[in-house]
């Protein structure tokens, strides 16, 4: 298992390495710059701020500067919000974007399993139909019209929500309830389908001929079964949903780090672009390699050193 560990992790500073470079340098290749706006820069000021901020130096220096950076978790200043670097963006913004995601994983979690499991206990029916249709309908709707939505039925018309900010559990739920739609739906129909060519085994039936319970055959031999290609998707969804659902946060008002990416987006801020880039891969290759040690604890059968080899 240490060398499987060891293998990961040197594969996962290769993939970070690729990704801060072709970030770098996808970022120096696009027109204009932070400083470019339609109010013209004299010359001297123009030339001024590029040196405070290295941009004069050459392109190979600026990105072994940036590297440096990364290594040191020192992601550099923002050039647009001058009270601020972009580390205390990523420290201000995520505490909150992962509240909300944390929120909305839960209930696409819980939500999409109890939906799937119904829909295949009852495979061919109306419960079956109903949640399908669920899913259908969380899969096909955007998010941002599903949050529009939210925001005139639950808000405005019944006033059960309020429409925007972020002050409060109950400033909390209909951004969650958005964000955790797709997702929903998605797990939804893997479990559905997972549990639906589970329930066909020759050991399911044996525990049906044993005269094991429903309940009891379901929950002990069949959902953990099941659950593997749902495991498999909650790594990238994790990371995604945790560092912040741009548009989502947008909509509510919600200080998150989609938010600061957005509008880091909107200013050129370069540096923030990068750092928040950075900072979602992070998570991103941790939270695979946590998915694939939590296959052992779904199914012990899975050994992590057999995981390695292939």
């Amino acid at each position: 298992m240490i060398r499987y560990l060891g293998k990961r992790i040197i594969f996962m500073l290769i993939s970070l390495f690729l990704i801060v470079t072709a970030t770098f340098f996808i970022m120096k290749a696009v027109p204009g710059g932070p400083f470019t706006s339609e109010k013209q820069v004299p010359p001297e000021i123009k030339a001024a701020l590029e040196a405070k901020y290295k941009l004069n130096l050459p392109l190979h220096e600026q990105y072994f500067e940036y590297l440096k950076g990364v290594v040191t978790w020192d992601l550099g200043p923002s050039f647009t919000e001058k009270s601020s670097n972009v580390n205390d963006m990523i420290n201000r913004g995520f505490p909150v974007s992962a509240h909300l995601g944390a929120q909305a994983l839960l209930l696409a979690i819980f939500g999409g399993i109890t939906l799937g499991v119904i829909a295949a206990l009852n495979h061919n029916r109306w419960q079956d139909y109903s949640a399908m249709v669920i899913a259908v309908l969380g899969l096909s709707v955007p998010s941002f019209i599903l949050a529009s939505f939210y925001q005139y039925i639950f808000a405005i018309n019944l006033g059960w929500f309020p429409i925007a900010k972020w002050e409060g559990f109950e400033y909390t739920i209909l951004p969650s309830l958005a964000l955790a739609a797709s997702p929903m739906a998605f797990i939804a129909r893997l479990t559905r389908s997972n549990m639906i060519e589970v329930m066909g085994q020759d050991y399911i039936k044996t525990a049906k001929a044993k005269g094991l319970h429903t309940f009891t055959i379901t929950v002990k031999h069949a959902i953990r079964n099941a659950l593997l290609p749902v495991v498999t998707y909650l790594g990238p969804l994790i990371a995604g949903i945790l560092t912040g659902a741009f548009v989502i946060e947008r909509i509510f008002g919600v200080p998150g780090l989609g938010r600061e990416f957005v509008l880091s987006i909107t200013n050129r801020d370069y540096t923030v672009i990068m750092g928040t880039t950075v900072f979602y891969s992070i998570i991103l290759v941790v939270m695979i390699l946590i998915v694939d040690i939590a296959y052992t604890l779904v199914d012990p059968r899975i050994k992590l050193s057999d995981a390695g080899k292939e």
